[in-house]
């Protein structure tokens, strides 16, 4: 038995969980999960997601183990570029993570198995596409036994897209505060009375909301409509997912977001300033020469992919869920594998949640770049997350050596209309007194105008940085 403490992230499930030991991600399999890990392998499912990418890959390895006396296996699993939770995933995002969640469990049914996890936390994003990071998920198939990942899933997966596609896009937030999903109660009195004439609303989530009302106090697996029947065949398992897929399949994302997916279409910037933008990003990124990006602001990701074209894994953030939703699709139609769009609130940026404030980390504890692109952002944060300069020096000196930052100076047509208003009552805003307070954390390497906007765009490094 060694040392380190089970990971904050997974301990629920008493078939296995992660440890860290000398810096590597390991996972136990006790010693009750062997048949059905033996299946897993023994039948072939495990291979064929591995070569489809819909299951992160592993390594059998004969060591470390955490607890010897339950122990079957130590796995060693590929590792998830960054660790993202459906609250910061677009519509789009969540879906697609839905219909995986589905492949998938159509797939194991193939191999006489069946997925008994259904969690959103469950899918991560890797090389542009959603992926199961759960090896221990899977269970064998019991032939008349429904299935019991169903409430789950419809509380991770089918009650949030709903929400967001039928009421607001917005309300995705509310995985943020309900770590086990949406409750089905609460997305049924969300949710417009119209909505109970799509079938598989009616079914899946107002129904499914009332059986559980009507069960309360009951074992709550049987609170639902695929448990009401004494036995459930393979077969209507199967039309179960069928309708599943086809209820999700037709939910459409509800537009709206903050208005500033067109922002280049709808700004100051002239061609040729954007052609030496982009240029200069270019040369910054390629002197610093990352191997992680962080693009705060990002839009829709135009200058994040100057990164991610370089084959340099990028995180593109931003506030707008409309951003998020343009830049993922453009993700999936270059077929993108270095760059994952995310939806972040800088002054509430994801907060850390769930068992002792551990079990989903804080974003800024996820990870670390080696580089932020903060490119259009010093004004807003300034004057619409009313920040003062020196916080939002600090800040990006906690996460980065490296930072590419543009100056919008106080007379740019963008920044009198975030003043206007403000009637002067703002933190103090000048080149100078930018210079003077990233001046303190940084060391700037170059400060050149970029031609024709007004604006200035900087690489520097943290002091600390040879």
């Amino acid at each position: 038995m060694i040392g380190q403490r089970l990971s904050a992230t997974s301990f629920r499930d008493p078939a296995g969980f992660m440890f860290v030991e000398g810096g590597v991600l390991y996972r136990q399999i006790n010693k009750a999960y062997k048949p059905h890990y033996e299946t897993l392998c023994e039948s072939g499912l495990a291979e064929a997601l591995f070569e489809d990418r819909l299951l992160i890959r592993h390594e059998v390895v004969g060591g470390p183990v955490y607890d010897l006396r339950a122990a079957h296996a130590v796995i060693r699993p590929e590792l998830i570029d960054f660790i993202s939770f459906p609250y910061e995933w677009s519509f789009s995002q969540l879906k697609d993570a839905a219909l995986t969640t589905l492949a998938i469990e159509r797939r194991a049914l193939d191999r006489g198995m069946s997925l008994k996890d259904a969690s959103a936390y469950n899918i991560q994003f890797q090389d542009g596409r959603p992926i199961l990071i759960d090896t221990l998920s899977f269970e064998g198939y019991e032939e008349g036994r429904p299935w019991v990942a169903y409430r789950q899933f419809c509380q991770h997966f089918l009650a949030p897209l709903a929400l967001m596609s039928l009421t607001d896009a917005r309300l995705n937030q509310l995985c943020r505060t309900n770590l086990d999903g949406v409750p089905l109660d609460l997305a049924a009195r969300l949710l417009p009375s119209k909505s109970k004439m799509r079938f598989g609303l009616l079914i899946h989530l107002h129904l499914h909301a009332m059986l559980q009302r009507s069960a309360s106090g009951e074992n709550p697996s049987k609170a639902t409509p695929a448990a009401n029947k004494k036995r459930f065949s393979r077969q209507a398992l199967l039309g179960l997912i069928d309708s599943l897929e086809s209820t999700i399949h037709r939910l459409d994302r509800k537009k709206g977001g903050m208005g500033w997916a067109d922002y280049y279409q709808n700004n100051t910037y002239q061609s040729q300033s954007r052609d030496h933008k982009r240029t200069l990003v270019s040369q910054f990124i390629d002197e610093a020469g990352p191997s992680r990006v962080w693009d705060l602001g990002a839009n829709v990701g135009d200058f994040s992919r100057i990164a991610a074209d370089r084959g340099i894994f990028t995180v593109s953030f931003d506030i707008d869920a409309e951003c998020v939703e343009a830049n993922y699709n453009e993700m999936k139609r270059r077929n993108e594998t270095k760059i994952l769009p995310l939806i972040l609130d800088l002054t509430n940026p994801s907060p850390a949640s769930g068992w002792r404030n551990e079990e989903r980390p804080a974003i800024f504890d996820r990870s670390r770049p080696d580089l932020i692109m903060a490119l259009a952002l010093i004004h807003h944060l300034v004057f619409t997350g009313n920040q003062p300069l020196e916080n939002v020096a600090d800040l990006f000196r906690s996460l980065a050596p490296w930072l590419i930052i543009e100056f919008v100076p106080e007379d740019d047509p963008q920044t009198i209309r975030l003043l206007a208003p403000l009637d002067g009552k703002h933190h103090e805003y000048s080149r100078e007194h930018f210079e003077e307070c990233f001046g303190r954390h940084y060391s700037i390497r170059h400060s050149v105008p970029i031609e024709g906007s007004g604006r200035v765009l900087y690489l520097m490094s943290r002091r600390d940085v040879p």
